[in-house]
């Protein structure tokens, strides 16, 4: 029975892979921005451990999961959090910015840090939920696009560094998928929302899946997925 640390486990493509995973025996570790998110997390999957840490603030995350009980042994870490603004770079305010390069990039960074010696005595595995913007970027999506530019660097980085403590790293680069964020930037972006014309979460945690089941002798290092046609 594999152990798995998921970010991002209250909605969309997070929420879907914690349900795939329960369903088939599977133990999880979810991380909850507050003590009131992670009860809701415990009642929508009973048997679960909960930890409380925000991503928005990573100089702040060791300290606190310091007085948590985190495993000794872990299979996988899966960051899936993610959070967006649009804005013009002449517009975006400097919280914008830090709060999107926080929760997308710099909080996943030093998680993947105090985890790692339970992913070594595991030979575990990190996986990156990164986007379409984490290779390409459009007017307005400089911040978001930064920071996902910034997560493949991180995820390509730690494969290199890892490989000899038998940890694999992998990225998965999904275009618009039908969740409540994508929800949120046809919003921002003042457009009608119809969520059949995106991908189904349950396609993108296929993707992870095969990610983490793939046998030893092999990995995949990135994954890219766009809606179907």
């Amino acid at each position: 029975m594999a152990l798995h640390f998921i970010t991002g486990a209250g909605s969309g493509i997070g929420e879907a892979l914690a349900s795939r995973l329960v369903d088939r025996g599977d133990d999880l570790v979810l991380l909850a921005r507050s003590e009131d998110r992670a009860r809701e997390l415990r009642e929508r999957f009973p048997g679960t451990t909960t930890v409380v840490a925000d991503l928005a603030e990573p100089e702040r995350i060791a300290e606190t999961l310091s007085g948590q009980e985190l495993p000794e042994r872990l299979d996988s870490l899966i960051h899936v959090a993610g959070v967006v603004e649009l804005g013009r770079v002449d517009e975006l305010s400097v919280a914008s910015w830090a709060w999107q390069l926080g929760v997308n990039l710099i909080g996943p960074a030093e998680l993947t840090r105090i985890l790692l010696p339970a992913l070594r005595s595991a030979s575990g595995q990190v996986v990156f939920v990164n986007s379409g913007a984490g290779l390409r970027t459009s007017p307005e999506w400089s911040a978001y696009a930064a920071s996902k530019h910034g997560l493949k660097a991180l995820a390509d980085g730690l494969r290199a560094e890892e490989a000899a403590h038998g940890v694999r790293v992998s990225s998965i680069f999904p275009g618009r998928t039908a969740t409540p964020m994508q929800a949120q930037v046809h919003e921002q972006e003042g457009r009608p929302y119809d969520p059949s014309a995106f991908i189904d979460p349950e396609s993108v945690v296929t993707g992870i899946l095969t990610m983490l089941d793939l046998p030893r002798d092999a990995q995949v290092t990135e994954l890219m997925m766009r809606p179907g046609i």
